[in-house]
């Protein structure tokens, strides 16, 4: 381990624990929070008897437990995914285009989620897989913009970044022209189109955790299953081939996953910004660079600063709630300038 870096690496160790505690901390206290108050106890009593082999007779009334079980928790936990999804997929964006100010929506994600979801608000029917059209319409529009710019991108068997980055801002502008002319002519729908584009998990339920958990999952892990090949590649792509990495393999390998984790998230949370560009610098500023514990820190780090945020867009204004996106981008960026300012050395 080189020996600049801040913190030793069982010090890291035992500080991802205290952050993963940190988070459950965070999911119990954010249950506690809505129109209906419960008390923390009485939220962490009703958790732990769902735990197996916990047997608690229960204090609480069962609309208690239908709050906390079927309308809070699945909310939280889709908020915490998206969150972990984004600041994962931001860091590996930044490694892999040496670009500090890259995030999950440079390569199109955004703006092909965006259309796929405005159509879906335009359609005459709703209904599809269980959970609806939009997410499903999402998601299929954040992968089919990311492949169309791979395409275009991709020369020979290489896999060129700036070439991938000037497609993704020339197709994103021509979806988002796309996008802007359905919303002039949606009429009513506009309302719910602008809501969506700026994030939220007010229809958050179980059938969209289910359907995101897995695709987070295998984006997450196959990212951290690359951090060492990241490191390498910080240095220079013909040093990295030089030392045995398949520069052009990871690359495709963390595009993708880095897409799928994104895709997944947007399809269901709408267009959440700054989480991605926030929590790695963040946790870069604090920990180093070394991408064995920048991924996992920026999942978890990620996860808990959108459940704070998402608590905070349904508590300023309640029985309202304010798009999860403007509060990001309300905290995100004092916070980021109070980082720099604290810790005064390059983000690279």
């Amino acid at each position: 381990m080189p020996p600049d870096y801040p913190l030793h690496w069982r010090r890291k160790l035992l500080a991802l624990i205290g952050l993963i505690v940190l988070l459950v901390i965070v999911v119990i206290f954010a249950i506690t929070l809505g129109s209906a108050h419960i008390p923390f106890t009485t939220t962490y009593q009703v958790l732990l008897s769902k735990l197996p082999f916990i047997h608690l007779a229960p204090t609480w009334s069962e609309n208690i437990e239908t709050i906390i079980l079927d309308i809070r928790l699945p909310r939280i936990i889709l908020a915490g995914m998206v969150g972990a999804a984004l600041a994962v997929a931001g860091a590996t964006y930044q490694c892999l285009f040496r670009n500090p100010l890259a995030d999950p929506y440079l390569i199109g994600v955004a703006q092909g989620a965006g259309l796929g979801a405005t159509i879906g608000f335009l359609l005459p029917f709703s209904g599809a897989f269980g959970f609806g059209s939009i997410p499903l319409l999402a998601f299929l529009g954040a992968i089919s913009a990311v492949m169309v710019i791979y395409f275009v991108a991709r020369t020979g068997k290489t896999l060129p970044m700036t070439t991938l980055i000037l497609a993704g801002v020339a197709l994103g502008a021509f979806l988002c022209s796309i996008t802007s002319y359905l919303m002039v002519v949606a009429g009513e729908e506009l309302h719910g189109i602008v809501f969506w584009l700026l994030g939220g998990f007010s229809l958050a339920d179980w059938n969209e955790v289910k359907v995101v958990l897995p695709l987070v999952v295998i984006g997450t892990v196959i990212i951290w299953l690359h951090a060492r090949p990241l490191n390498v590649m910080m240095l220079d792509e013909e040093q990295a081939q030089q030392l045995g990495v398949d520069v052009e393999r990871v690359k495709l390998i963390l595009v993708l996953a880095a897409t799928l984790a994104t895709a997944a998230a947007v399809s269901f949370a709408g267009l959440i910004g700054f989480v991605g560009i926030l929590i790695p610098h963040a946790v870069r500023l604090v920990l180093g660079p070394d991408h064995r514990f920048l991924l996992p820190f920026s999942t978890v780090a990620g996860g808990i600063f959108l459940i704070l945020a998402d608590s905070l867009a349904h508590s300023i204004i309640p029985p309202g709630e304010i798009p999860v996106g403007v509060i990001t981008a309300f905290l995100g960026a004092p916070f980021f300038l109070y980082l720099l300012r604290q810790r005064k050395r390059a983000i690279f």
